[in-house]
């Protein structure tokens, strides 16, 4: 393999539909960093193409045939945990927090452009959680639960600090959930700063994708 093949992400398609697949790799390989190494059209052929293929991105619908999502995802990070997998998906909360829990990377809407597609392929490469930001106001805005959590190493999120996780998850900036919690915006900046110190991520959105991980969610009604 030449260096510059080796600098390539390697790509495995997984989709139900042929055109969709033909489209998403015409997309994809026009890109000079890309390369797609297989595609497949049902659950059960994914878990064995990752495993002979070792893909660094699997770039996956959200239900797949003969083998539910969930199930491929738990299978492909077991056997192949450095994969990550962007799930093309439409606006099922639901659907997106299972697969989010089994260890799905990133979720991008099949309606986006070919240039987003491409870019968020490269930052779930580089270890970043992506949500389009569609999917993530449907699917945060009932995250977390306003109750203590404990943490896997002994500290713990207080009910203040899921409160304030809750409403910024929500989209309130510091200024609006202070004046909704009665609070000092200094207060609350420094409970930001606390959740991130205590989940070990760097923005807000990180902070809820580790609440969600972890199972503190809560897809209530509105």
């Amino acid at each position: 393999m030449s260096g510059e093949e080796g600098r390539k992400t390697r790509i495995l398609l997984a989709d139900g539909h042929h055109m969709v697949r033909q489209g998403i790799r015409r997309l994809l390989e026009s890109e000079a960093d890309f390369e797609v190494v297989g595609e497949s059209d049902n659950g059960s052929e994914v878990v064995r193409l990752a495993r002979e293929l070792k893909p660094h991105v699997i770039v996956m619908e959200a239900r797949m045939p003969k083998l539910d999502s969930v199930d491929v995802i738990k299978r492909i990070k077991a056997e192949h945990p450095e994969a990550t997998i962007l799930v093309l998906t439409s606006h099922d909360e639901e659907e997106c927090l299972e697969l989010l829990r089994a260890g799905a990377g990133g979720y991008l809407l099949k309606s986006a452009k070919g240039e987003e597609l491409a870019q968020t392929i490269r930052m779930v490469r580089a270890g970043q959680f992506v949500c389009d930001p569609l999917v993530e106001k449907r699917l945060l805005k009932h995250a977390v639960r306003p109750q203590p959590v404990a943490l896997d190493f002994g500290q713990h999120l207080t009910r203040r600090e899921t409160e304030v996780l809750k409403l910024a998850a929500r989209g309130m900036g510091n200024r609006d959930i202070a004046g909704y919690l009665g609070l000092a915006e200094r207060t609350v900046k420094g409970h930001l700063m606390s959740i991130f110190s205590k989940l070990g991520v760097g923005s807000r959105t990180e902070a809820v994708h580790e609440a969600l991980k972890r199972g503190w969610v809560s897809l209530e009604d509105e």
